[in-house]
């Protein structure tokens, strides 16, 4: 699978002209918290945060956001006290315009079909959790009960107010959405939304500030 996804893309991941005017960026908190999608910036969401700053402070071909829900979910995994102050000029805060974007109606069908079925397979194992409750220790059934439900209802789904923040700026922006979480993956693909795996957003980074020397002709 490809980790830059865009009809474009194989011509010019940064399609910018004097015209055009900068790309735009929209980033998830999942690129600096999950350990696994922000190896290559840090090991910890601090320093990945900090070494996104540094690298984006370079470039000036593409500008970056965050919707104002996701950057305080993102403030209560970093210290404050070792952030550049600069962060709110380089990561730009704003709040997708909810009353004036349209979604295509077929969403909600598929909303509503993705959401029957995952109830229903949630029964179901919740009805195996209760045949088997006497050969098991109710600890352990409710662990295990816990974690298929779980996986049953939220995988794979966006599930909070957060995700369609994400998902309904990155459409009013055309932005490159950039995260590691497979429900706003999923539906980003539905609503034709560009996507970047975080593990690659260091490279187009990197791509980014030589575009941006070439074009300064530095």
């Amino acid at each position: 699978m490809n980790t830059y996804h865009n009809e474009r893309s194989q011509k010019d991941p940064f399609p910018v002209t004097p015209c055009s005017g900068p790309g735009r960026v929209v980033l998830d908190t999942s690129l600096f918290v999950n350990p696994d999608a922000r190896t290559s910036l840090g090991d910890s969401p601090t320093d990945a945060l900090e070494t996104f700053l540094f690298l984006a402070a370079q470039i000036h071909i593409l500008e970056f956001y965050m919707p104002p829900s996701i950057f305080e979910e993102l403030l209560h995994f970093v210290d404050k006290d070792k952030i550049p102050g600069d962060l709110l000029v380089i990561l730009h805060q704003k709040p997708p315009k909810r009353h004036e974007l349209k979604c295509p109606a077929f969403l909600l069908y598929e909303l509503i079909d993705d959401m029957r079925e995952r109830v229903n397979k949630g029964l179901r194992i919740a009805e195996k959790a209760v045949r088997g409750a006497e050969k098991t220790k109710v600890d352990e059934m409710i662990q295990d009960l816990r974690k298929k439900y779980r996986e049953a209802l939220r995988e794979g789904i966006i599930d909070s107010k957060e995700d369609v923040d994400l998902l309904l700026l990155s459409m009013e922006l055309n932005a490159l959405l950039v995260t590691a979480d497979q429900g706003l993956i999923r539906w980003a693909e539905k609503l034709g939304i560009q996507w970047l795996f975080p593990e690659k957003f260091k490279d187009y980074l990197i791509g980014a500030i030589k575009r941006t020397e070439l074009i300064s002709g530095k």
